[in-house]
């Protein structure tokens, strides 16, 4: 299966919080999207890895995801090493994405900068022919490079080198997240608090979109860095 786009995310839900409104724009404009979660964010306070699985499955529906995938890396402890570049190697090989979503280059959670540095590392590595990855039937797989690769960014500011309008998608960005409903804040639930889970987290989470809305004049908006110089055909393509 052949994807437009792919986003990786250290843990389920971290697509959804960065990046998920971008993802309900391409699927608008016609491209195929797909998710791939390195963990299954066995830590997390609060659920289960069970419960996590049915969330992220809640929320890919909403997104109208053609495919999503769980690489089952160790929560807080992989590694950017062969060990665990090669699994991400073959997922980019699977999907062959012209573009890559991947976290934040440096975030609260030290899973984030490894995810970030582990993915892109990965898809340079995905497009050399002398590394052998077979698929999920056993076969091998062929060389695959994404053209781009972005950074969401999340919980640390990060200036962004661009920002994609959501404004039109922002309540479908939050219904993928209220699928994450262990996560997030729930006055009725009895599970521990998180920072994540309070009620302030989900009114940061609003106005740093807003926030990144506001750089570009829209209501919206979410922010990416970039590891190349971008390009336009048309200076009148800015926006």
């Amino acid at each position: 299966m052949k994807l437009d786009i792919l986003a990786f995310g250290a843990h389920p839900d971290d697509v959804e919080m960065s990046a998920s409104g971008t993802l309900l724009a391409a699927a608008t404009a016609g491209k195929t999207i797909g998710i791939v979660d390195l963990t299954r964010g066995e830590l997390g306070t609060r659920g289960t890895p069970a419960i996590r699985a049915q969330e992220a499955a809640a929320a890919s529906q909403i997104l109208g995801l053609s495919t999503r995938e769980n690489l089952g890396l160790a929560d807080g402890f992989f590694r950017n090493d062969q060990e665990h570049q090669l699994p991400v190697i073959a997922a980019i090989r699977r999907y062959q994405p012209e573009v890559v979503l991947c976290n934040a280059i440096h975030d609260r959670h030290p899973d984030h900068g490894r995810g970030s540095q582990l993915v892109s590392e990965a898809c340079f590595l995905a497009g050399l022919r002398m590394i052998e990855t077979l698929d999920h039937d056993g076969q091998p797989q062929q060389p695959w490079r994404p053209k781009h690769v972005y950074h969401y960014i999340q919980d640390r500011q990060i200036p962004a080198d661009f920002v994609v309008d959501i404004t039109a998608h922002w309540s479908g960005k939050w219904e993928s997240l209220k699928a994450y409903q262990t996560q997030f804040f729930d006055p009725n639930s009895k599970e521990p608090a998180t920072y994540l889970s309070s009620e302030e987290f989900s009114k940061f989470m609003e106005a740093r979109a807003r926030e990144f809305g506001h750089l570009i004049g829209v209501e919206f908006g979410e922010g990416f860095t970039r590891e190349r110089t971008l390009g336009v055909r048309q200076v009148t393509d800015l926006i």
